[in-house]
């Protein structure tokens, strides 16, 4: 189906709850049974595992509970953030990947998927969008500029403050928190990255699920799910953004490296 609309919200049908086997790198439990023979949800579980702050929302708490999570697993965080932030949790996706997407949606299958079209995606994205979307059903708002980015184009000076980081303003209005994939691994401007913490540009509560994952966790748990790939991915674009400012990277070179080519320019603020 088309994904040119500015916003939409696709109906959702549970796919049941979350079984199976975990990311062996980064799980910290498997689906445990009691003697009766019941299944503890995710949230359950890691209830008994990780403090659930109920008073305030300081950036102190949230740098409290970030260290706390720094040796759990990443459905162990999702499961909190789900079971603290409710519909009011949004999933911001760039679909590169969709592993964040596959955690994610095991534990709420509703959960509110976001994905920024900024009118410059290269056609192999927009595919595996819909691809992903249609495979889990997902609840998505596919978000678009205002027409004031048109004097803007990819590349220019305010491109990304006009295709990305507004539009992300207007999307995530009158939620509580929001969830990335980003990595530490990725630069090294994220290597300091927290798995949970205080937005102050947009007070939000970001939590970022596999920042602890390196880039052969993302490999193996794509493998052992047997998640789509992006088709790009093989031709070796290992960070995939908008095509007139992405190319294809050696074995050489860093994954970012061929994002904004020929400029000093290594994130677009979305994650500042």
């Amino acid at each position: 189906m088309p994904i040119d609309v500015a916003m939409r919200n696709l109906a959702v049908e549970p796919n049941g709850a979350l079984r199976g086997r975990r990311c062996a790198t980064r799980s910290t439990f498997e689906d445990e049974t009691d003697a009766g023979g019941y299944v503890a949800s995710p949230a359950e579980q890691v209830r008994t595992q990780l403090s659930m702050v109920r008073d305030g929302d300081s950036s102190s708490e949230y740098e409290r509970l970030a260290l706390q999570f720094e040796h759990a697993g990443a459905e162990d965080v999702v499961a909190w953030a789900v079971e603290r932030f409710g519909r009011r949790l949004s999933l911001v996706c760039s679909f590169q990947n969709c592993v964040l997407i596959d955690l994610v949606t095991r534990v709420d299958p509703k959960v509110d998927v976001i994905f920024l079209d900024t009118g410059a995606h290269f056609a192999e994205t927009l595919t595996y969008v819909e691809r992903v979307e249609t495979q889990y059903q997902l609840k998505l708002r596919v978000v678009t500029p205002d027409a004031e980015a048109d004097a803007w184009p990819c590349g220019s000076e305010r491109c990304c403050e006009l295709r990305k980081t507004a539009p992300l303003a207007g999307a995530l209005r009158g939620q509580v928190a929001w969830m990335s994939g980003i990595k530490r691994a990725d630069s090294d401007e994220r290597a300091t990255t927290p798995i949970v913490s205080w937005d102050e540009t947009r007070g939000l509560v970001k939590i970022n699920p596999i920042a602890t994952w390196t880039h052969d966790d993302v490999a193996h748990y794509e493998a052992d799910r047997k998640l789509p790939i992006h088709p790009l991915f093989r031709k070796g674009y290992l960070s995939i953004g908008c095509s007139p400012t992405t190319r294809p990277v050696s074995l050489l070179e860093d994954r970012r490296a061929g994002r904004w080519p020929g400029s000093d320019k290594t994130e677009c603020g979305l994650h500042k």
